[in-house]
């Protein structure tokens, strides 16, 4: 099954979203899920409150960039209760692009490196450093989880320009490949 992907506009992108416990109902069967849906809208990752729901989870698969770097190869992880607990690194600019904000891809500066605790699946705890472009994708998903989006880093002048795309996008006036959920 594949969730809709909740779209810009939504409140739920601008929570904070609340931890799990092994407890949370029916994890096992979300997670493939989310797998499913983050793998048919062609993402690298997707965030929990981008199929609705205001839970700290996210996950992430950079398994595309390895021709650029085989050690992502088999890089494929589940990010449950994540806390970033450092950001090093010269910061560097990327395009970025969300399936929550379907149709704008923009440049975005973010530091080199992360190192993150989490939760995997089973709820055991890690504690990983990262660098480069999957360090840039746990930011970003990462990012969801505190209720921001890509465009908060952008310049006021160039989210003013973009405030029409935003509305459009708002209004579910956009045609992606994948089923959007347009705020109610």
């Amino acid at each position: 099954m594949k969730f809709p992907i909740t779209v810009y506009g939504d409140p739920v992108l601008r929570k904070s979203a609340e931890p799990i416990g092994p407890d949370y109902p029916g994890l096992e069967e979300f997670l493939a899920h989310f797998w499913e849906t983050m793998y048919y809208a062609d993402g690298v990752g997707l965030a929990a409150p981008q199929v609705g729901l205001s839970i700290r989870v996210f996950v992430v698969d950079a398994s595309a960039m390895a021709d650029e770097d085989p050690s992502l190869k088999e890089f494929r992880k589940v990010f449950i209760n994540p806390t970033i607990l450092d950001y090093a690194g010269d910061p560097w600019s990327m395009e970025e692009g969300c399936l929550s904000l379907p149709e704008i891809r923009e440049n975005v500066s973010r530091p080199d490196r992360v190192r993150i605790r989490y939760q995997d699946a089973q709820f055991n705890w890690h504690e990983e450093e990262y660098s480069g472009y999957v360090a840039r994708v746990i930011q970003h998903e990462y990012d969801h989880l505190e209720g921001r989006l890509f465009i908060d880093y952008l310049s006021p002048l160039r989210r003013k320009i973009l405030r029409g795309r935003l509305m459009a996008i708002s209004r579910g006036k956009v045609s992606p490949h994948y089923k959007i959920r347009v705020p109610a």
